[in-house]
């Protein structure tokens, strides 16, 4: 994705502020133990703002009446760090990089920053962060409003997330392909999980073989805890142990995706750990993936996600009627949630530098917000039924299925990105033949 890119995102979060600064940190590394940190994963606000990737950087942007500025602090190059970590990029490599008004040493950002609150009345920062570099800001914002004799400062501090991810809603043609890219080593993972799945095998020699597919293929790492669930353990809706034996006659069902440039991809399959649905497998998987089907069909631009919500859940009542675990009306059933035993979860979220984008889902008025073009959602109904629960008919006891696919919402209705993955009871069996 090149700076032009970048510099809109930040020119449209500019149009929706008022008179004021933005500070946006960077992520901070992670501790995993003692002294070794994990993989390192930018902050997806500041990295959708600049596409900077080192952590211990701030961006400011500064609106006035007038003009705009925007300002980045990186940390300047070490010697001793760059032998050890690697070079960083510099204050020089970040001004040639970046198409920024002013680049900085990060060592400054302390004194510069009480110098430009000086001047503003409104600071947009993310509320609930425990950046050091925030804290340091509202501390300095705090002493000047009580200092005596200062005629500006900042009044109002101001959610500065709630901007930026709206901005994050729609998805450019380029996050688009970054995801699509996503996608398509997760579906190449998938099918080769479908194709090497032999009882005896343990679930974490699955999840492997889907990580080497995406670590060959040039994926950074996973999108989210990958959850390769056999049996009765696809019943824990986010079970991650990942160390149970797969055993004949079960069904194994696989939560796992990449990311790609830090856009996510979310796919779940559920198939035959021997290669061939059973009849009441069959039934089950069949009537998630009707649901499912039918869902998809009714995206389009003006639906409102919780009335998509509502209509997956009538769904898959009417789907637990059929199948004998459920009866009586459909309307009682769902007023009295007899449903949400067996369904537990929505429909879908937002998908797209966060496997949960943390998008607005209502407008400012609370009002579920309407699909628009370049919205990228998840959709994936599922029914699960304990082994341990009575109340459902012995043959369905311990199925647990999901299905998941990625769906871009455009002009014409929807695009169904991972459409090329496998799906329908013959083509997994197909697959799992290979």
């Amino acid at each position: 994705m090149n700076e032009t890119h970048f510099l809109n995102r930040r020119s449209k979060l500019l149009d929706m502020m008022e008179e004021g600064l933005a500070i946006i940190t960077s992520a901070p590394p992670q501790t995993r133990s003692n002294d070794t940190e994990y993989p390192y994963r930018q902050n997806s606000d500041f990295y959708y703002l600049c596409g900077f990737n080192e952590d211990n950087s701030v961006l400011v942007l500064i609106k006035t009446p007038n003009s705009s500025k925007t300002i980045l602090f990186v940390e300047a190059h070490n010697a001793e760090h760059a032998l050890w970590n690697g070079a960083r990029m510099g204050i020089d490599g970040a001004r040639e990089k970046f198409s920024v008004d002013e680049v900085h040493d990060i060592a400054q950002f302390g004194g510069m920053i009480k110098e430009l609150l000086h001047e503003h009345i409104n600071l947009y920062i993310d509320l609930y962060s425990d950046s050091s570099r925030l804290s340091e800001a509202k501390t300095a914002a705090q002493s000047l409003h009580s200092t005596r004799g200062v005629k500006r400062h900042i009044r109002s501090i101001r959610d500065v997330t709630y901007l930026i991810r709206t901005l994050r809603l729609i998805k450019s043609s380029e996050e688009i392909e970054s995801i699509k890219k996503a996608i398509a080593i997760t579906a190449e993972a998938h099918h080769s999980a479908m194709e090497k799945c032999r009882a005896g095998m343990r679930e974490y020699q699955l999840q492997a073989e889907m990580n080497y597919i995406f670590l060959n293929n040039g994926a950074s790492s996973e999108a989210y805890g990958a959850i390769v669930a056999g049996g009765n353990n696809a019943n824990t809706l986010h079970y991650v142990d990942n160390r149970d034996e797969l055993r004949d006659g079960d069904l194994v069902l696989i939560d796992a995706a990449c990311e790609w440039e830090l856009y996510a991809s979310d796919i779940t399959r559920t198939f035959p750990i021997n290669g061939k649905f059973s009849d009441a497998q069959r039934e089950v998987y069949n009537a998630v993936l009707d649901v499912q089907l039918r869902v998809i069909e009714a995206i389009r631009v003006g639906v409102k996600r919780d009335w998509l919500q509502n209509y997956s859940e009538e769904l898959l009542c009417d789907a637990l009627i059929e199948l004998g675990i459920l009866s009586g009306e459909r309307k009682t059933l769902m007023e009295a949630k007899e449903h949400k035993k067996y369904a537990p979860h929505g429909i879908g979220h937002w998908m797209g530098l966060d496997v949960h984008d943390p998008c607005p889902y209502v407008d400012e008025e609370g009002e579920s917000l309407a699909f628009m073009a370049g919205m990228v959602m998840t959709i994936e109904p599922g029914l699960y039924f304990r082994v341990d629960d009575e109340s459902v008919p012995e043959r369905y006891r311990g199925i647990g299925i999901r299905i998941e696919d990625n769906i871009l919402v455009t002009e014409e209705g929807y695009e169904n990105l991972s459409v090329m993955i496998a799906k329908s009871v013959e083509e997994i069996e197909g697959m799992c033949r290979r």
